[in-house]
């Protein structure tokens, strides 16, 4: 229960801001589909085998970004870092929650639990009066003492601790969640009820943070949508838009690639299940819109999309391809990086704007308070800067370095690494031995050839960089076994 001091507060600050909705947004709606890469949406990849109408209206009204990261290339770490402005390896929140993968070397000790003591957007909009509902996948506690309801949403439907659905079709066996009729599909679920929640009736502003399940494993669907994309694929000759077990993980096929440690990847995009996934998926969101412009509200609200990281395509049915992007979910290549963002601020940001200054998922945070007119908290987000500039072309932000820290093992075959970005230089530095990969990705977005070798004076000064923020953020390492030591930074 909020106390009466904090009630008083936030009477007080609407009694004397609520003039600033005229011209700014109240309302705040951030979008996070599971696993979702950069090349699954039409946005970005015109040729892409998945059809996503509705991104592409969301992208006409607002600004697209072509170079958006996720914090992580695994789903935990990203969404500390969303709710938090705070980079995950700063509360040791460096793998997705659960995942203890051990290979050549022990994996870094980290914490399975979004800590208290961050204050997370959705509390600091929630002492200001903000109504606050959370929908769809949370995997941010182990318990339910460190569910949404504990960390500032007022409403919680369907977050807790599993970081996927047991089943999209009901009964779900979700502890924050009803079932529906039996064949009920989650997706639309979860849609009907952020809707209600943007319909109801309410004398203050709201933020709504809607977590899709989507397209997350299981891979499950409803059989229409399934016959389309099998349709669609042999329409193409692109095969029957599934994959016997023989072709996915035996002989290479014309779908498939050996690369990255000897994973097979799939290079083409043509499975229909996924297809039909991603589609539900873009359905929900333009529900979400479209409940908006009924409401009235769509004006006055700020509308964000992402992804927590890059697409699945290395394990687990290598459901998606990320070509030209390497890798994929698990990996610190683009492909398990580079994610879809959307910001629609309507007056402000130009219909159909596209942005290519690289931005990253701390950047969330700031960027809300700033678009709706409050201080800034550079002791809580502090690794994420304000957009509002690039918004509003009416500025920039300065150019820095982007870090990724992930000392784990993953699922899917990505080895553990520290990365930096900056400039158009992407250094990549295995955990288990210091072997360093450097790329250029304006030249080379694939990130084939690697230029430690040819230019080592970039090498050298982009890990100096990396070291000391390291140091700084006091990043965990791997840790020894059998009696072999992981590499160090010296």
């Amino acid at each position: 229960m909020r106390s009466l001091a904090s009630r008083l507060i936030a009477c007080i600050y609407l009694s004397t801001t609520w003039c600033y909705a005229a011209d700014g947004p109240t309302n705040v709606v951030v979008i996070v589909v599971d696993d979702l890469g950069f090349m699954d949406v039409e946005l970005n990849n015109p040729e892409s085998f998945y059809e996503t109408p509705n991104l592409k209206k969301l992208a006409k009204r607002g600004m697209r970004f072509t170079q958006g990261y996720a914090a992580c290339p695994v789903c935990s770490p990203t969404r500390y870092s969303l709710l938090t402005g705070r980079h995950p390896v700063r509360a040791a929140a460096t793998n997705y929650f659960g995942g203890h993968r051990a290979e050549r070397f022990l994996p870094a000790e980290y914490n399975e639990a979004l800590p208290h003591s961050d204050v997370t957007l959705a509390e600091t909009l929630r002492n200001i009066g903000y109504e606050t509902c959370f929908i769809g996948k949370w995997h941010l506690g182990p318990n339910d003492d460190y569910y949404p309801e504990y960390h500032g949403f007022d409403i919680n439907i369907a977050g807790h601790k599993a970081g996927h659905p047991k089943s999209y079709f009901s009964p779900y066996n979700n502890p924050r969640l009803e079932d529906g009729p039996e064949g009920e599909y989650l997706t639309e679920r979860l849609a009907n009820e952020a809707s209600k929640f943007i319909e109801t009736k309410r004398d203050k502003p709201f933020f709504l943070y809607y977590c899709l399940y989507d397209v997350h494993t299981p891979l499950q669907a409803k059989k229409e949508l399934i016959s389309k994309y099998k349709q669609k694929a042999e329409r193409l000759g692109i095969g029957n838009g599934q994959l016997s077990e023989d072709e996915l993980f035996g002989k290479e096929t014309q779908y498939f690639v050996t690369v990255d440690a000897e994973r097979k990847v799939r290079k083409v995009q043509q499975h229909a299940i996924y297809a039909a996934m991603i589609e539900a998926m873009d359905a929900a969101v333009g529900q979400v819109i479209q409940a908006l412009d009924r409401s009235g509200q769509t004006d006055n609200t700020l509308v964000v999309f992402t992804s927590d990281n890059g697409g699945l395509s290395t394990a687990e049915g290598s459901p998606t391809s990320n070509l030209p992007l390497r890798g994929g979910k698990g990996w610190g290549y683009e492909g398990g990086i580079r994610v879809p963002w959307i910001i629609f601020w309507p007056g402000k940001t130009e219909p159909g704007s596209t942005c290519e200054i690289p931005i990253v998922s701390m950047d969330l945070y700031p960027t809300i308070l700033d678009v709706i007119d409050l201080t800034l908290k550079p002791e809580q987000h502090i690794d994420g800067v304000s957009l509002k500039p690039l918004l509003t072309q009416k500025g920039t932000i300065d150019e820095r370095p982007l870090y990724w820290h992930y000392p784990h093992y993953a699922n899917q075959g990505g080895f553990p690494c520290s990365v930096i970005r900056k400039g158009n230089w992407k250094l990549l530095v295995n955990l288990e031995d210091g072997t360093r990969e450097l790329y250029d990705l304006n030249q080379d977005l694939s990130e084939q050839t690697n230029r430690a070798t040819s230019d080592q004076e970039i090498t050298a000064s982009l890990f100096r960089e990396l070291r000391a923020w390291m140091a700084d953020s006091d990043a965990r390492l791997l840790r020894a076994k059998e009696g072999k030591e992981p590499w160090r930074p010296e």
